[in-house]
């Protein structure tokens, strides 16, 4: 365990500072960008308008014989970007791959002064961390790269969910951590083959009512335990947490739904894997404007944020200043990146 006085010290001679809070960024979606496919990259200065971050994947869904060209894709999709106030990440390969350890040399060799947050697959515990977080630290001492890579969290193990507070409290390169659904039932053994969602035969029934007449039941949640823990690891450490992808495509009436349960339980965003997800993750995470003018009203109500007031017949006191205030810190954000939704 590192003692409290060396946690922010730097972990390689000439190394940027640790930061001590995180740089405060819109990052409602995580638009995954496959880098090995030319076509994909060259939509990167139209997307770079429309989405929060940008991040080329490395790790699932690139076959295996192309992740070299994926890495080297990402570096020149990365060499060209000009992305504004988008932020660039990477997910990496796993840390028991044969990639993984070229993906952080080559890339943070290459690019590490636009690279924001490298994503790390499967994190099981703290020395997962700690062992991206030294090298980190190492390559960014080598090239002068003048501030701290941020490091991502992607929770899709049972071991994973199990250390998840030792995870989030491992370094202060923590940005935050996304659920990884699919991964995380097969590491379960739970009986789905779903990305992300509910599942029809996970649900509950009403009692019994007379003989022969249907019962009511509802379906439910196979995710709810897993964010509220991730959410809660992440709250106490000051880190952020995101729902990870939702594979229908097909269904954005149930990815809508599965966005806003994660944001209404303390999400600040999620993953899309398809162009239609965007403008989904933009109207979930973003908070709403009815909302936001009540949140308004209790701030302006209580200036300093002590006392109580009645503000259309319901109390108000200092817990509640404490909601408006990231309802209204949230508003702020997505009207300077989205004139539209100002």
């Amino acid at each position: 365990m590192k003692l409290p006085r060396r946690f922010f010290q730097p972990l390689a001679l000439g190394a940027p500072q640790p930061l001590r809070e995180q740089p405060v960024r819109l990052e409602r979606m995580i638009h995954f960008v496959p880098p090995h496919l030319a076509k994909m990259r060259a939509k990167l200065p139209e997307l770079a308008g429309q989405v929060d971050v940008v991040l080329g994947n490395l790790e699932d869904a690139i076959p295996a014989d192309q992740k070299i060209e994926a890495r080297q894709g990402f570096i020149a999709m990365a060499r060209e970007a000009e992305l504004g106030s988008t932020g660039l990440w990477i997910r990496m390969n796993a840390l028991n791959s044969p990639w993984a350890l070229d993906d952080l040399v080559e890339i943070v060799g290459a690019v590490g002064a636009k690279l924001d947050v490298v994503m790390v697959p499967k994190v099981e515990g703290a020395w997962d961390v700690h062992y991206v977080d030294q090298l980190l630290a190492q390559l960014e001492a080598r090239h002068r790269i003048g501030r701290p890579i941020g490091i991502h969290a992607i929770l899709e193990t049972a071991e994973g969910v199990k250390n998840v507070d030792d995870i989030a409290s491992a370094s202060p390169r923590l940005h935050g951590m996304s659920l990884g659904p699919a991964d995380l039932a097969a590491s379960r053994g739970m009986k789905t083959t779903r990305v992300g969602g509910g599942h029809p035969d996970y649900r509950v029934l009403a009692d019994a009512g007379p003989q022969g007449s249907a019962r009511a039941g509802a379906q439910q949640d196979l995710w709810h335990y897993t964010v509220a823990r991730m959410v809660d690891a992440c709250q106490a450490n000051g880190i952020k947490a995101f729902y990870g992808p939702f594979g229908d495509f097909s269904d954005p009436e149930a990815c809508e739904a599965q966005f806003r349960n994660a944001f209404l339980m303390g999400c600040v965003g999620a993953w899309s894997l398809h162009p239609s997800q965007i403008a989904i993750a933009k109207r979930v995470f973003s908070p709403d404007p009815g909302e936001v003018a009540f949140a308004r009203r209790i701030m302006a109500a209580m200036p300093d944020g002590t006392g109580a007031v009645m503000i259309d017949g319901k109390m108000q006191d200092d817990a509640t200043w404490k909601q408006a205030r990231v309802i209204c810190d949230l508003a702020d954000l997505v009207a300077a990146k989205d004139g539209a939704t100002a």
